[in-house]
């Protein structure tokens, strides 16, 4: 069989994915066994991988999507508990009066928050958090979701307290083979896997300081009255600084403390920075700006649901502080299980492993119930649960909320987790191939050459466009992007990282982030509008970062320090 046709054959379930899901518009439940069915008869026949081995590999994808899950869940549980202790309306509180300028309110509800949102739950729950609370400040609800999209960019690749990285560039790689190869060359695995995440960080964090000015110019643009860009260009020097006090803290936490913080912690410095700046009118424009009268709005502009302040402030009365303390909570006590050696131990010490699956070499799996984010997050849902004085019913109503979101993003993943274990482990088959991500690599540096940097985070993008998931997305093309590099002799972690952040703009497009965040506003149906102003952020993101990618690569010469290096 030629190199082209093993590539095209391997190409072939992601090819197949984006046909289902953007041709011919099939939910993902429904696109994604049929991905994995294609992907099992491709191993079993073309690469001659035994049976044993593809269910080996299946069930290693499981215990990747139980360890994903478990995230998920508590992410999501700790964000519904905050809503119905009244946690979530206290935070809201806490922003009305700062300004009213809606430029400023966009940066400081939807960029800054939005952004903690995301570090803190991920997984599409900013803008469907945020977009209901900007119409109840008064944004229409178009305005609130473009913008609540936008703010899937920068935070993602540290989303959900690190699981893009985490579990999507971890369970995306060959760690077990890199992991030798790095032996060998005397590193190790945790030295490299902070290298990608500090490259990740530092990527982001430069593309991602005009983000909040993107923001306000797209907003101003399409929902002001004069649909003027100059209106959005006026409060440039409040939004780059914005923009810093958020990417700088952002930067370091990514170099200094890893993937679980730098989303988490950027937006409260950010927070703690820009809100009373704004409240001083640091650095904003003379004039105040509104979108026209409401009488005057665009059907288009207007959710067919009437969100009421008091619908989204809730009943229970609770401090601005009591609201946040429970997100303080949760990033001191990550901070602790990650640094502090005895809690690290005694929290890890709680392992389910399985080594050698089914007897095939290096396909190992192990769940950390404990350890994992999952197990930190259900631990302040509890004292929450104690601190807001919850009633049963009402942490009962969070819970079932929480189960039947786990449910929906369950069920995509069971097929998606193995179908990529299966494209991994193909290296070891009775055909003596390379595996499908090496054979794709092979195909496209030699196609593209030397100019491929450019287009990683693109890549990256469509992959979490066709999966709706920046850790989807990883975990489906960090093997491949890894491979290209090794082909075209460049950084592994450098180009993995340029994967992380276009994955992470990708979420700008990703459709069932559009559709969650329109359901909360009432707004379902207009999707393709919404899309169609995203996507201009998007070519910028992922250009921007395609050009980092070739200066870091060709003037700077930025190496691994142990592969390629």
């Amino acid at each position: 069989m030629s190199q082209t046709l093993l590539a095209l054959l391997a190409f072939l379930p992601l090819l197949l994915a984006g046909v289902l899901l953007i041709g011919f518009r099939l939910a993902a439940r429904t696109a994604m066994p049929i991905v994995y069915v294609v992907t099992a008869l491709i191993a079993l026949l073309a690469w001659d991988m035994t049976f044993t081995r593809v269910v080996a590999s299946t069930l290693q994808g499981l215990m990747l999507t139980v360890a994903i899950l478990w995230i998920i869940f508590g992410a999501i549980l700790l964000l519904n508990t905050l809503k119905h202790s009244g946690g979530i309306a206290a935070i809201r509180n806490g922003f009305s009066g700062i300004s009213p300028d809606r430029r400023v309110q966009a940066i400081i509800v939807a960029w800054l928050f939005g952004c903690f949102i995301e570090g803190a739950s991920g997984f599409g729950t900013p803008a469907a958090v945020a977009a209901p609370l900007m119409v109840a400040l008064g944004f229409p609800a178009l305005a609130a979701v473009v913008v609540g999209m936008m703010i899937q960019s920068t935070p993602v690749s540290f989303g959900a307290v690190g699981t893009p990285i985490v579990v999507g560039v971890t369970g995306g790689l060959d760690k077990a083979g890199i992991t030798e190869q790095l032996v060998a060359d005397g590193g190790n695995w945790e030295t490299y896997f902070r290298l990608i995440t500090s490259e990740v960080a530092i990527t982001h964090g430069i593309v991602g300081v005009f983000m909040p000015l993107i923001l306000v110019i797209i907003m101003v643009r399409f929902f002001g009255a004069n649909r003027s860009w100059k209106e959005g260009l006026d409060i440039a020097p409040f939004a780059i600084f914005a923009g810093i006090c958020f990417v700088v803290p952002y930067m370091l936490a990514g170099v200094l403390l890893g993937p679980e913080f730098p989303s988490m912690i950027g937006a409260m410095v950010g927070l703690a920075v820009v809100v009373p700046a704004a409240r001083k009118g640091f650095l904003l424009p003379k004039t105040t700006w509104d979108f026209p009268e409401s009488t005057s709005w665009p059907d288009e502009w207007i959710g067919k649901l009437e969100i009421k302040i008091d619908q989204v402030a809730g009943r229970t009365p609770i401090s601005t502080f009591m609201g946040w303390l429970p997100y303080v909570l949760l990033a001191v006590l990550l901070v602790i299980s990650r640094t502090v050696e005895p809690v690290k131990n005694a929290l890890t010490s709680l392992a389910l492993s399985w080594s050698n699956i089914l007897g095939e070499a290096g396909i190992n799996g192990s769940i950390q119930p404990l350890y994992l984010p999952g197990g930190i997050l259900l631990m302040v849902v509890l004292i929450t649960a104690v601190m807001h004085r919850m009633r049963g019913g009402q942490l009962g109503a969070a819970f079932h909320e929480s189960t039947r979101t786990l449910l929906g993003a369950g069920f995509v993943l069971i097929f998606t987790i193995p179908m990529v274990r299966i494209l991994i482990n193909s290296g070891v088959n009775q055909a003596d191939l390379v595996s499908m991500p090496v054979a794709m690599a092979q195909f496209v540096a030699d196609s593209v050459g030397g100019i491929y940097p450019l287009f990683a985070p693109t890549v990256g993008a469509l992959g979490a466009f066709i999966a709706g998931s920046n850790t989807v997305s990883n975990l489906m093309l960090s093997d491949f992007q890894f491979n290209v590099a090794g082909q075209l002799g460049l950084s592994t972690a450098m180009m993995v990282a340029l994967q992380a952040v276009g994955a992470a703009a990708g979420n700008m497009i990703a459709i069932h982030n559009v559709v969650a965040a329109s359901a909360t506003v009432g707004l379902l149906g207009r999707e393709g509008t919404t899309l169609r102003k995203t996507i201009l952020p998007t070519i910028y993101y992922v250009l921007f970062a395609g050009i980092i990618g070739l200066i870091a690569f060709y003037v700077l010469g930025v190496g691994d320090g142990l592969l390629n290096g």
